[in-house]
């Protein structure tokens, strides 16, 4: 049984390439997901994902704004995939969710899911959604996946857990068309046990990567910046207090935590972004420098083959806004098994209690409660990183 996938803000294929590894068989059917069409605005982007997944058909990856895209007119699909733009849901920017100018895009997901009326449908946000615009975002959205006609079920999912070399927490809804009759399952994540994670030195040496691999330039750094490198052991960052004055970096308020942090490799990574100034490129454990973005899709799970097109800055954004293909593997995977009748170990989403409440009262628990600890400290450091965007650090 064969799956054809529609995607809206496709990125580079990091969703689709583990569509694409995802394939169970039962009594000699097999069930798999295969490339319909793609819609990105950004040209590299779409290019990067031509070349890597569909270089025979380039035609069906559709280059422009979703808000131009006649949907009406493009072919039938059995799934829809969209990780809708996380811009204004993060808490590394303003959090202006539904107000900001990304917040809404996802409606044309919806408008999609309406009109093709696809069998299931996959979406992806950074888990600030939650909090947005006090939860009443995310609990619109689920509203409006529910109303199309679907049994939605959102979870957080911890990607290390699934084997992931990499702390990246994301929200992952899944839903199943209603007229199916049944809802899925979250897969049971095989790791929980952080002695079990893959750490950052397996991803970057296990095994070496080739001096001529794709995306593999080094910068150049500014010698100051080497110097200061050389004393923050892995694991800390530019806040460290070994570090010799003359080297420290001049700050006044927000100290970020990602600031020249070195990877530790005895850990998985802290999360691979897309976006900052110098300082925020992450940097080796053992070599003072950063990541090439070569070393970066090691950390997102991109085999060496997939080659990124596009200046430096270009591919270190779409390595930084992809879905990790291995962790979107696992997910894909549970759904091909729930079409064929196959039983997995699954666990409760992180909603599951709530969600039939959330959906017709249009609440949460955290929102009637109000503003968690947590949700203020959010807050706190959408305020941080907004700063953080004002600094100009030394590559």
């Amino acid at each position: 049984m064969i799956f054809k996938k529609g995607e809206l803000f496709c990125g580079p294929g990091g969703l689709t390439l583990g569509a694409k590894m995802a394939q169970v068989e039962k009594d000699g059917v097999i069930y798999k997901v295969e490339h319909e069409w793609a819609n990105d605005y950004d040209e590299d982007t779409c290019e990067t994902y031509r070349y890597n997944i569909c270089p025979d058909k380039p035609e069906t990856v559709i280059c422009e704004d979703v808000r131009k895209l006649d949907i009406t007119k493009l072919p039938k699909i059995d799934v829809l995939a969209f990780g809708f733009p996380c811009n204004d849901f993060s808490i590394v920017g303003e959090t202006k969710g539904l107000d900001g100018e990304y917040g809404p895009l996802y409606t044309y997901g919806i408008k999609v899911l309406k009109y093709h009326k696809p069998q299931w449908f996959i979406a992806e946000n950074v888990g600030g959604l939650e909090s947005a615009n006090e939860g009443q975002a995310f609990i619109k959205i689920l509203q409006e996946m529910e109303d199309a006609g679907y049994n939605i079920t959102p979870h957080l999912y911890k990607f290390e857990e699934y084997g992931v070399p990499q702390a990246r927490h994301r929200i992952i809804i899944v839903g199943i068309r209603k007229d199916f009759g049944w809802s899925f399952k979250v897969p049971k994540a095989p790791y929980k046990n952080p002695a079990n994670w893959k750490t950052s030195r397996q991803a970057l040496e296990e095994p070496p990567i080739p001096e001529d691999a794709f995306n593999h330039e080094f910068t150049k750094h500014q010698s100051k910046v080497v110097e200061m490198l050389k004393h923050i052991p892995p694991g800390e960052n530019a806040w460290y207090e070994g570090i010799p004055e003359h080297l420290r970096l001049n700050v006044k308020g927000a100290k970020l935590s990602n600031i020249y942090k070195r990877l530790d490799p005895n850990a998985p990574a802290y999360t691979v972004t897309g976006s900052g100034g110098g300082g925020t490129h992450m940097y080796h454990y053992d070599e003072p420098r950063a990541l090439t973005n070569r070393e970066r899709a090691r950390l997102q799970t991109f085999p060496d083959w997939y080659k990124f097109i596009g200046g430096k800055e270009s591919v270190r954004r779409q390595i930084g806004m992809a879905v990790p293909p291995e962790g979107a593997k696992v997910i894909i995977e549970a759904v091909l098994k729930s079409f064929a009748g196959i039983p997995y170990e699954t666990e409760s989403s992180k909603w599951e209690d709530e969600l039939s409440e959330m959906l017709s009262v249009g609440k949460t628990q955290k929102s009637r409660k109000g503003l968690t600890t947590k949700q203020k400290a959010k807050k706190q450091s959408s305020v941080e990183a907004s700063n953080e965007e004002q600094m100009s650090f030394s590559i």
